[in-house]
């Protein structure tokens, strides 16, 4: 079971300095598709939330386009928090989340075309 440490220890983010000022979560391209933005995310690992993040799709609807990141006044980096626990996930599973043949059925007129370039990186070959 993941906690709270081993994913700060994963990710190397300090949650302890975010100001929860949501700039992170005002740039973020896939806001609408998820279920927990990025000032949340980091707010539920400070708060040791970690299995409640695991179970919730927004993990694998991040684009990684570190947009949060950039926009940190405070140098938090939510998509490396969302990383380790997108990480850990895929080791519970014991495998990837997203197969190659799977991203066809997935794509539609909306998506954006980062989101495709970033689940290629998030399947097994």
């Amino acid at each position: 079971m993941a906690d709270k440490e081993q994913i700060i220890r994963i990710s190397g983010v300090n949650p302890l300095k975010c100001m929860k000022c949501g700039k992170c979560t005002a740039t973020c391209p896939n806001y609408d598709e998820m279920e927990y933005h990025p000032h949340q995310f980091v707010y539920m690992v400070e708060h040791g939330e970690i299995d409640k993040l695991m179970a919730s799709e927004s993990v694998y609807k991040c684009l990684t386009c570190f947009a949060c990141v950039e926009r940190c006044p405070r140098g938090v980096e939510p998509a490396k928090l969302i990383e380790a626990i997108r990480t850990e996930a895929v080791r519970r599973q014991g495998c990837n989340r997203l197969k190659a043949d799977d991203i066809p059925a997935r794509i539609d007129d909306d998506m954006p075309g980062q989101a495709l370039m970033m689940a290629t990186r998030k399947y097994t070959r």
